[in-house]
C-alpha cells in the first residue's frame, strides 16, 4: 500500500495508537502543528462547516472520481469507531459529495467526522446532529454512482499526504495529519508545548511584554528600530 490504486479498498490497516489519539485528543490544530515541526497542515481551504465543529481520530480514506460519491459508500463498510474518513478527489470537485444520509450510516459505524476536499450539503442537518465536517466546499448540487475509486490508499487531501491510520485533528483553525507511528511523539511534544505557553500566559498577564520575554530589543536595534517622540 505504498502508492495509489483505483478500484481496491484495503480492509486491514494499521491504525495509530489509540491511547496517543486520545491524548491528541485534547490540543488544537496549532498546537500539534507547531509540535510536529509546523508540518502535516491541510489547505486553509478546508472549513467546518460549522462552528465549533472539530474531531480527532484514525483516517479511513476515501478517493473519490469527480461528482462521484459511491466509494464514500464503499468506505461505509470499513469504519470502526474512532475512525475520521478523509476524502480526496482525482480532480478538483466541489459538488455534494456527502450529506446527512451519509452521515448518519458514518456515525452508525462509530465514525467522528469528515475531511473532504470537495463539497457537501445538509449542513443544518450536520450541524443539528453535530456530526463534525471539514469541507472545501459547500454545494447542494448531487453526484452520481457511476465510477471507481479507491479505500483505504494514501491520498493527497488539501495538499497533506494521508495514509490510512494516520491521526486526523480537525478544528476552527483547520486541519493537520499525524503519521500514525509519530502519535505518541507528537501528543507528548504537545503536551510540552501547552505547558510551556500557560507559563508565557502567566507572564502577559503580569503585564511583561513579549520584546523582553523573547529577547526582541536586540536584534530589532541591529536592525535600525530607532524609538522617537
Amino acid at each position: 500500500m505504498e502508492h495509489t490504486e483505483i478500484g481496491v479498498v484495503h480492509t486491514k490497516i494499521d491504525r495509530a495508537d489509540p491511547e496517543a489519539v486520545a491524548e491528541l485528543s485534547r490540543f488544537g490544530v496549532a498546537t500539534v502543528h507547531e509540535a510536529m515541526g509546523r508540518v502535516g497542515l491541510m489547505r486553509p481551504y478546508l472549513r467546518p462547516v460549522y462552528p465549533k465543529a472539530r474531531t480527532c481520530g484514525t483516517a479511513v480514506t476515501v478517493l473519490l472520481q469527480p461528482g462521484d460519491n459511491w466509494m464514500l459508500h464503499v468506505a461505509a463498510e470499513q469504519i470502526q469507531d474512532g475512525d475520521v474518513v478523509v476524502a480526496a478527489c482525482t480532480t478538483e470537485s466541489e459538488d455534494g459529495f456527502f450529506g446527512e444520509l451519509l452521515a448518519t450510516s458514518f456515525r452508525a459505524r462509530g465514525c467522528r467526522g469528515l475531511v473532504i476536499d470537495g463539497g457537501v450539503r445538509d449542513v443544518a442537518d450536520l450541524e443539528g446532529m453535530d456530526f463534525p465536517v471539514f469541507s472545501r466546499a459547500v454545494s447542494a448540487k448531487g453526484t452520481v454512482k457511476a465510477t471507481l475509486g479507491s479505500v483505504n490508499v494514501p491520498v493527497v487531501c488539501g495538499n497533506a499526504l494521508v495514509r490510512p491510520g494516520d491521526v486526523v485533528v480537525a478544528d476552527a483553525d483547520g486541519v493537520v495529519v499525524v503519521p500514525r507511528e509519530r502519535a505518541a511523539e507528537v501528543a507528548a511534544a504537545s503536551a510540552a508545548r501547552e505547558a510551556n505557553e500557560e507559563g508565557k500566559r502567566a507572564q502577559f498577564r503580569a503585564g511583561k511584554l513579549g520584546l523582553d520575554m523573547y529577547g526582541m530589543r536586540g536584534p530589532l536595534a541591529e536592525l535600525g528600530l530607532r524609538y522617537e517622540d
